[in-house]
């Protein structure tokens, strides 16, 4: 993503040298901790509120999911929409739905492929020699 950025805003008008080349692989080496901390903590921080919600069993799935994608919201507009200088509703949407977009797709994919089923209660069997003997298993001679 970092390369990317770079190249999209025009930083190596010209052919990048090696000098350009070593001073974007320390500042991606230097960063890559804080890539991992406002993204793989953010996401984990939301997987604890899911799964909080999933215990909780008057809350059905499709509210589950609602309500965690709106705390992903308000927590990725918090964390990252104070950045930079941009400000206004269209960035207040987008960073929300930096946290939006994945809460609910995870919160859509426990709902699909984790989530317990209820337990059907054992019937009890229904054998033919219970029912010609009154409801009583006498073993056949």
């Amino acid at each position: 993503m970092l390369l990317t950025t770079t190249v999209m805003s025009g930083y190596w008008g010209q052919s990048p040298d090696l000098a350009e080349i070593g001073k974007l692989l320390k500042v991606f080496f230097t960063t890559l901790q804080y890539s991992y901390l406002f993204g793989f903590l953010p996401a984990l921080m939301i997987g604890a509120v899911e799964d909080i919600l999933f215990h909780v069993k008057r809350i059905g799935p499709a509210l589950r999911i609602l309500l965690v994608g709106i705390i992903a919201f308000a927590v990725a507009e918090l964390l990252y929409g104070s950045r930079g200088q941009d400000s206004g509703a269209f960035q207040f949407i987008m960073y929300g739905l930096v946290g939006f977009i994945p809460g609910t797709i995870s919160a859509w994919l426990v709902h699909r492929f984790v989530e317990e089923t209820p337990k059907v209660a054992a019937e009890p069997s229904h054998d033919q020699s219970s029912h010609d003997n009154g409801g009583q298993n006498v073993p056949a001679a």
